[in-house]
Parts: C-alpha cells; sequence; structure tokens
C-alpha cells in the first residue's frame, strides 16, 4: 500500500468511531476538517507527494506588481468599526473589517478583522493570523476564540476583553481564508471546488498586497506570519511565496522577518506516527495495541498493512468520549445559550464557547457592525468535501527552504493536544537532522514552568503547558509571553 492511500485508510479510522462523528457534527473543528480532506479524497487522485515549493506554485508570473488594484473600492475610513454590539465599555484600540478583493474576475474577495495595539500601535509589528481545517474562519476561531481582543459571553450576545491578546504587542490581522471560509466568498461558484493550497497562498499574498494599499502606514512594518493547524501548510506557503516574490518583482516587498506555527501538520508520516505514539505515552492505550502498531506498521516509507490498520482502529476505540484536541479538558454536555450572561474569564476554559460564537457572528447587527455582507456564518466550512486541490504530503522541504532564508522560525505546540500531539512536531523536526544550539530547558511565566523550549539552528521549538490543540484559549496568559518572546527574538524566559 503506497504511502497516499495508507494515509487515506488511516483517516478513515477516525471517521468511524462513534465519539468522532458526534464531535464533527455538533463542534466543527480545524483538525475534524483535515480529516474530512483526506476522506473525501479516497476516490480521487492523491495529493501530489512532491514538495509544494518545487512545483511551481509560487512563482513572479502568478504573483506580479499587476495583481495590486489601486482601483478597487475600499477604504480603510470605511472598514473602520465604529463599536462591536455587546462589546465591553473602555475599549482603547481601533479595530476594522471588510473585504478586500483578490480576482475581480471571479468576484472572489476575502474578509479580514484588524485590530491595532492599544499602545505603540505606530511602531509595533504587523502580525497575520490563520487558521486551518482547512476551512475554519481566523474570525471565528483566532479572533473570537483565542488571541483577539474579545470572548464571547454564553448568551452569545455580549463580549467580555480577553486581557492576554496579542493585540498587546502587535497590530494583528485576521483573515478568512480560502474564499467560502467564514465572511470570505467568490461569484464564480467554481472557486468552491477547485480550491487548494497552491490558490490559499496566492489569493492570502494578492490579499497582503493590495490590503497594504489599503493600510499604507504598514507596508514597510516588520511583518509574520502565524496560525495553528493546517496552517502549518498555509503558514509556510504563504512565507514562501512572500519571500520569493521579493526576489522577482521590482516594487518594495513585503517585510517578512518570522513565522510561527502552533500544532501544526507539517508532514504526514512523522505526523501519524507521533499521534499513536502520544496516545499510548499518556495512558490512552493499552500496551498490546501498542506493540501491534509498532509491529505492523511501517512509519518509514509510510506503507500501512491490513493489520496496521487493524490495530489504528483499535487504538481509536480506546478513546472514545474525550475531547482529543485536549484529553484533559471536559466536553460540552449542553449548547443552550445563558440569559443574563455568566461573569467571562479568558483563565476559565469553557468547553461550549464554539457555541456562543456562532450565536454572535449570526447576529444580523454583528454582521452589519463588521461590514459583511448577510449570510449564515459558520466557524469551519466543508470545502474540502466537494474538493481541494492540492495538498502536499509534507511541508518540510518548505520549512528548510526557509530556515535557508534566514527568517525566524518558531514551532510551538500545546503539550496535551492529541490530534496534533507535540511528539508529532518533534518527529517531524527531528527529521530535519538540524543541530541544537540552546539546549531543552524549561521556561516560566508566573512564577511556573510555561513550557520547554529547546533552540536548534535556524528553528525553535516550544512547548506551551496544560495547553490543547488552540493553545491561547487554553493557556492564554502562557500563549502571550511565549509569542512576545518570539517577536522580540529571545528565548522564553529561563527563571
Amino acid at each position: 500500500m503506497n504511502p497516499v492511500t495508507g494515509f487515506i485508510c488511516l483517516l478513515l479510522c477516525f471517521q468511524q468511531l462513534p465519539f468522532f462523528s458526534a464531535i464533527a457534527a455538533s463542534t466543527a473543528n480545524q483538525a475534524d476538517n483535515l480529516y474530512e480532506l483526506i476522506k473525501s479524497r479516497q476516490s480521487e487522485n492523491p495529493p501530489n507527494p512532491e514538495p509544494w515549493a518545487e512545483l511551481g506554485f509560487a512563482n513572479k508570473d502568478h504573483c506580479s506588481p499587476s495583481y495590486v488594484r489601486r482601483n478597487l473600492l475600499g477604504s480603510m475610513e470605511a472598514d473602520k468599526i465604529d463599536r462591536l454590539p455587546g462589546q465591553p465599555e473602555g475599549v482603547d484600540f481601533n479595530q476594522y473589517a471588510g473585504y478586500v478583493t483578490v480576482d475581480p474576475a471571479a468576484g472572489r474577495a476575502l474578509f479580514y478583522y484588524f485590530v491595532e495595539s492599544p499602545n505603540n500601535s505606530l511602531t509595533n509589528p504587523l502580525v497575520l493570523w490563520l487558521n486551518g481545517g482547512p476551512g475554519c474562519s481566523s474570525v471565528g476561531h483566532g479572533a473570537m476564540s483565542e488571541l483577539g481582543p474579545f470572548r464571547v459571553n454564553d448568551d452569545g450576545k455580549t463580549l467580555y476583553r480577553n486581557e492576554y491578546a496579542w493585540n498587546n504587542v502587535a497590530n494583528v490581522l485576521f483573515l478568512d481564508s480560502p474564499a467560502g471560509v467564514g465572511f470570505s466568498y467568490s461569484n464564480t461558484s467554481s472557486d468552491y471546488t477547485t480550491v487548494g493550497d497552491k490558490r490559499t497562498a496566492e489569493d492570502s499574498y494578492t490579499f497582503l498586497l493590495n490590503w497594504l494599499e489599503r493600510f499604507p502606514q504598514y507596508k514597510n512594518r516588520d511583518f509574520y506570519v502565524t496560525g495553528e493547524s493546517y496552517a502549518g501548510h498555509f503558514v509556510p506557503q504563504l512565507a514562501y511565496t512572500i519571500l520569493s516574490n521579493n526576489k522577482t518583482t521590482n516594487q518594495a516587498g513585503i517585510n517578512l522577518k518570522g513565522i510561527t506555527i502552533g500544532n501544526g501538520w507539517l508532514d504526514n508520516i512523522t505526523g501519524t506516527k507521533g499521534i499513536y505514539d502520544y496516545f499510548w505515552t499518556h495512558a490512552l492505550n493499552s500496551d498490546e495495541t501498542h506493540a501491534g502498531i509498532t509491529k505492523y506498521c511501517d512509519y518509514v516509507t509510510g506503507n500501512f498493512t491490513g493489520k496496521c490498520l487493524e490495530f489504528q482502529r483499535h487504538a481509536h476505540r480506546e478513546i472514545r468520549k474525550l475531547d482529543i484536541y485536549n484529553i484533559y479538558a471536559p466536553l460540552c454536555h449542553s449548547s443552550a445559550l445563558k440569559s443574563p450572561p455568566s461573569p467571562g474569564s479568558v483563565k476559565d476554559f469553557d468547553p461550549c464557547y464554539i457555541n456562543y460564537v456562532r450565536s454572535y457572528m449570526n447576529l444580523p447587527e454583528v454582521q452589519t457592525a463588521f461590514h459583511a455582507r448577510t449570510t449564515k456564518w459558520l466557524d469551519c466550512n466543508t470545502l474540502q468535501k466537494k474538493r481541494w486541490a492540492d495538498s502536499p504530503l509534507t511541508v518540510l522541504p518548505t520549512i528548510k527552504q526557509l530556515i535557508a532564508s534566514g527568517i525566524r522560525l518558531w514551532l510551538y505546540s500545546g503539550d496535551i493536544d492529541g490530534r496534533f500531539p507535540i511528539t508529532s512536531t518533534r518527529y517531524s523536526i527531528n527529521s530535519l537532522k538540524l543541530p541544537v544550539e540552546t539546549e531543552w530547558r524549561p521556561w516560566y511565566s508566573a512564577n511556573e514552568v510555561g513550557g520547554y523550549v529547546v533552540g536548534y539552528k535556524g528553528l525553535v521549538l516550544v512547548t506551551v503547558r496544560a495547553a490543547g490543540h488552540q493553545v491561547p484559549s487554553y493557556q492564554p496568559e502562557r500563549a502571550l509571553v511565549m509569542f512576545s518572546h518570539f517577536l522580540q527574538d529571545t528565548l522564553p524566559p529561563s527563571s
């Protein structure tokens, strides 16, 4: 069995489990969408196994200066948000939202939400955040559930402040990409059935060129790309596109300084091996199941046998009725909204949070305030069920090229995520065989261990203790400490 077919069969195991089906039906998740992507491709041509960066997906012919559309409608002033419905008093930063057209002929436009820093907005860097899936909203997840300035109360109508928001240290731009995600759209229906990694990177790059025309004060600002989950593809691919076009165009390039990826899916073989080793080392699988997987699953070539798949199915049966995205978190047992709302706190994780976000984002007054088209808003759209045109088996060759470019590159991982676990990230990094420059050590936040860090030549790995798949949702303070040091180009504190 070849690596692609074997991996598809592996991921089908997840779909057959009652607990997984229930979770997928009630709470869409970035990682759920990845497994749906693989499942949907069982009867199609498999993803191209060649490294993405060597396929010519990013090239000077596509992303040329002509893609800057200075005559398109839209202005910074028109995009400014006066006030979001239900926001708390004392908001001390500017926020904007709206659309940037990336393909006028197709009528394809991407939606963004931008929050400036309360302090030092004129000098703080510009950061782009991308959620994964593929198909999940950076506005709904990243902005409203993780690192944005607000969280949604359990009434689904009001907001409370996130004191550990990343716009404390940067001007943060949340992008719904590709078209069909969140409020982003296309007037050409085929755009929803032919999208993949290639177009996502190209459209995101075109978006940035045009957004910077709308916000020219950020053109020369230090710029960083961040994201999580399947953004393990989106982030390095966009970074590679930016660097490639910086070299081949005559215009001033985007001032890309670095990227950071949280619990990212980087490589199918090392990622899959990491999942099962994580299950066993965290007492989620029996010795017998793990021994069977170790014996019959070939994670060198990616060839999987029938016995391998049988033991993998056993592994998933043994982890029913838990939240695989945070193996120690409670499940959401009620989707009911509350009135009046309970006092919200970012320090107390609520497993039903996405229900509140869905309710809020579908309020007509909220969509009006965001300058969005009236629509039924979903946090994750299943674009990949129809067709996801390209998805390489690994982005590690692209990671190697980014390391060679000299930009800053951090990978961080919540250590209790069982879907894209720390073991997968470590196996992927180890396959690069990078020299260690700073040995593994703890780092600290609020006078206790915040996680662990190791510095390689050209890459830093940071773990965030007691954080699940969406790190800032579970450990907002530790996530902000980690991110602040990333921007400062210093390792998290050693004492």
